[in-house]
């Protein structure tokens, strides 16, 4: 199983320089292989390999207005040359887009596939480096072995190193049986997460808004300054700074709800949402960049495969709000607006993203007892009683994955 840990680097005045070079080779071999790979496709309609874009490599080297890339470790330039490729295969298989040329004004990386060591766990040994890069390992995985360091440098002047480590830990098997708890985000509060016995609400620190007036103050400071001036780059390291502190402030605290999530339940569902489609929407598009869904899902994946739990996904369209989740009436329209209502039909009073969480958890239990992964779902129903209207054509537990045999189970709770 691989671990990865990230670690600050403390690198002298000689060795950033150092760094800054490598970097700067591998940006510019990357953009100069994509730039062969793009013109290769236009005239022949295929692309290029990985093997015959660093045979480009040794007759760059030997051009006097390349030669610096002779100053860089041949492995860093072939690990681009591979991380290229596999940007591209990313875009054809639909997980990204497509590849773009890199800007000298945006993070900074280059990565060491081989031949660093760390040192007494206080610094790092890299290829064609003077001396020892002094770095805060705060952990090491004692049966693991260092396969890549990604050297990184961030907007405000940081290096850090991340440590890739193949560990003797077997991945474990995802087991469904334990706490199932549904996770309605939102906006007003960050998280409303029910397990089934109570439902608990995560605030919206609502981190950059705290920071706001202080961004907004040396942002007029830089856009005054003249470009390419000393103390337009130091004024630029100001506000890059205010933006790191809430960067790292949001990802503190979303670390913080996940690990509790995940520490507590044993199967975490959530729905599917569109975010890139809704941050269109002007009133909104701030607030939902700030809240960081996208990043708390994937904080929630990786800590549940770590533990072997399950993460479910529903289908974004299933109408969390509208159902009520007592006799599961939906209700035609339920304006963004209104954050309590009364079901008409049973009468049950609803807080919205309460009655929502509880939905999705329903929902998540369903599709796991379909899918013939089925969960004894620790406290509340293990599914919707009277499923969903009549214009699904069937009732959640009536659906099954083998027509000749059913998977579900009893419709009670197992303590």
């Amino acid at each position: 199983m691989r671990r990865a840990i990230k670690v600050r680097l403390y690198p002298t005045q000689s060795q950033q320089s150092q760094l800054n070079q490598v970097m700067g080779c591998a940006r510019y071999w990357w953009n100069y292989a994509l730039a062969l790979c793009k013109q290769h496709y236009k005239d022949t309609g295929k692309g290029l390999g990985r093997t015959t874009l660093n045979a480009y490599l040794p007759n760059l080297k030997s051009q006097e207005e390349t030669a610096f890339l002779k100053d860089c470790p041949s492995q860093v330039l072939q690990a681009t040359t591979l991380n290229l490729t596999k940007a591209y295969k990313n875009f054809f298989e639909g997980r990204a887009r497509y590849p773009r040329f890199k800007s000298f004004h945006q993070r900074q990386s280059c990565q060491f596939p081989q031949s660093v060591k760390i040192v007494d766990n206080q610094a790092l040994k890299l290829p064609k480096m003077k001396g020892l890069v002094k770095a805060k390992i705060h952990r090491l995985f004692e049966d693991g072995e260092l396969k890549t360091v990604t050297i990184s440098r961030t907007p405000t002047g940081k290096y850090y190193a991340s440590l890739l480590f193949e560990t003797q830990q077997e991945e474990p098997t995802p087991v469904t049986e334990g706490k199932v708890a549904g996770i309605d985000l939102g906006i007003k509060d960050f998280a409303i997460v029910n397990d089934g016995e109570k439902c608990s609400k995560f605030p919206n620190p609502k981190h950059l808004s705290k920071h706001e007036k202080n961004l907004k103050r040396k942002q007029k400071k830089l856009a005054r300054k003249q470009k390419g001036s000393q103390s337009r780059e130091k004024a630029r390291k100001l506000v890059a700074k205010v933006h790191e502190r809430v960067s790292n402030t949001r990802q503190d605290y979303l670390h913080k709800i996940s690990r509790t999530i995940v520490d507590n339940n044993q199967v975490v569902v959530v729905e599917n949402l569109n975010i890139k489609g809704m941050v269109r929407n002007h009133k909104l598009a701030k607030a939902i960049s700030d809240v960081g869904w996208g990043m708390f899902v994937n904080f929630l994946d990786y800590k549940l495969k770590e533990k072997g739990g399950v993460l479910v996904e529903i289908d974004r369209w299933f109408p969390s709000s509208k159902l009520c989740s007592n006799c599961h009436y939906e209700m035609e329209s339920l304006d963004l607006s209104v954050r309590e209502w009364t079901c008409p039909k049973c009468g049950t009073h609803h807080d919205r993203d309460e009655n929502a969480s509880a939905n999705i958890r329903a929902e998540g239990i369903r599709m796991l007892t379909v899918s013939g992964t089925g969960t004894a779902a620790v406290g509340g129903d293990r599914s919707p009683k009277l499923g969903r209207k009549v214009k699904f054509g069937h009732s959640p537990m009536e659906e099954s994955s083998d027509s000749s045999e059913s998977t579900e189970a009893p419709l009670t709770a197992s303590a």
